[in-house]
């Protein structure tokens, strides 16, 4: 009887196959791979999209997975995933996230499990990260990439620096985790949805997604539209510029944003619509996309806002950078799809940045078909054919 062929997939967040990695589950289920899944299922802000996994084939694997590297729980992650190594035999793994890679990998060497692919979607270390995260996690992902067979990296700093500095067997720049372009297409009413959403119908809309915590940074768009109203109402009104902001996600920091809202009295003028399953929709009622995270590795929600001809304003990071820019290293000005701001905390360029933008349609149309044709070549498409050919070259 000839034996199961079996390749193990490890996350911290059980969210995060059923969101950005079924294209390489299909891939290799069809190779002949059975594909099993190691994740925290249990722990709910963990496991938000179990039942995006239902039907899919893939057989899971409780691990107590925690994202903290300092603490005990991690002897008993590292026990819970030997014991699965050990008992299935794996073919190959494939790990994501930064604990994720962490104890995968020490897993596979201890159970001599190979080979082991790395994707990481955005290291912790990165030029503006804090001394903390250099002195912890670099010397960390150094050490592990000698038990890495693939090291994949989907920004273009982190891909020099792993090439130039890690020792993985090899190292692949691939754009992304892929979006799918057949999916962007107009799909609603606009102005029936935004009564759906509660949303004024007379109104530019400013939006923003991703969760509410302190690296995507939603506080220094409320503080920028709390300046603009206060110093620039009466311009706006003046040329007719009405906006409402808009932000998707849930997070630790809902309550104080919502405060925040308050105390600058711009809480009329933002909604706060939680996590949400109709991005695709949302997209496409919005007239500006404004995105000032701190820290990102390549942002699919930016990718998305781009695909569907959004003008944007972003924080010059890497990974928005590499979105935004034929050349990652070109200067700011030469951005031609929307405005990167310096310091993603600098509050008086975005608000300037949305004043200016709001003001000028013509603009916001010429960024918006730019970034649509850019985000074509971080198609699917692309990421599969380079997917199916990493996974090929190590499992034949």
């Amino acid at each position: 009887m000839k034996a199961v062929k079996k390749v193990l997939l490890v996350t911290t967040v059980s969210g995060f196959v059923p969101q950005f990695e079924m294209s390489n589950v299909h891939i290799l289920q069809s190779m002949g791979y059975e594909v099993h899944y190691a994740s925290n299922y249990h722990t709910p802000s963990y496991g938000t999209d179990n039942h995006r996994l239902d039907g899919t084939g893939i057989i899971r694997h409780q691990i107590d997975f925690v994202r903290s590297p300092f603490t005990l729980q991690n002897i008993k992650v590292y026990r819970q995933l030997k014991k699965v190594m050990s008992k299935e035999r794996f073919d190959l793994v494939h790990c994501h996230t930064p604990m994720g890679g962490v104890m995968a990998r020490l897993v596979a060497h201890s159970t001599k499990t190979s080979p082991v692919i790395y994707t990481a979607h955005g290291f912790h270390f990165f030029k503006g990260a804090s001394l903390i995260n250099w002195l912890c996690y670099y010397p960390m992902e150094k050490f592990l990439s000698r038990f890495t067979d693939e090291q994949i990296c989907i920004n273009l700093e982190d891909y020099q620096r792993a090439k130039e500095k890690f020792h993985a067997k090899h190292t692949s720049y691939i754009p992304g985790v892929g979006l799918d372009i057949s999916k962007i297409k107009p799909s609603i009413e606009i102005n029936i949805k935004k009564l759906e959403l509660g949303l004024p119908t007379d109104r530019l809309i400013l939006l923003s997604t991703g969760e509410l915590i302190q690296r995507k940074n939603h506080e220094t768009v409320i503080r920028a539209i709390g300046k603009l109203k206060a110093e620039c109402s009466d311009v706006m009104n003046a040329k007719n510029m009405k906006f409402h902001y808009v932000i998707c996600g849930h997070g630790k920091l809902e309550e104080y944003l919502k405060r925040l809202a308050q105390e600058l009295q711009v809480n009329d003028c933002i909604s706060f619509l939680g996590y949400r399953e109709d991005m695709m929709e949302i997209y496409q009622i919005a007239d500006l996309f404004l995105f000032p995270s701190y820290q990102e590795g390549l942002p699919m929600a930016l990718l998305e806002a781009m695909a569907y001809g959004l003008p944007v304003i972003c924080s010059d990071i890497r990974g928005s950078r590499d979105l935004m820019r034929k050349n990652a290293n070109a200067p700011l000005d030469q951005c031609d799809g929307g405005i990167l701001i310096a310091k993603a905390d600098d509050v008086p360029a975005y608000s300037n940045a949305i004043q200016q933008l709001l003001c000028d349609r013509r603009k916001r149309q010429e960024m918006g078909n730019i970034n649509s044709l850019r985000a074509t070549e971080f198609s699917i498409k692309n990421v599969k054919e380079s997917m199916e050919k990493i996974y090929r070259m190590l499992l034949t």
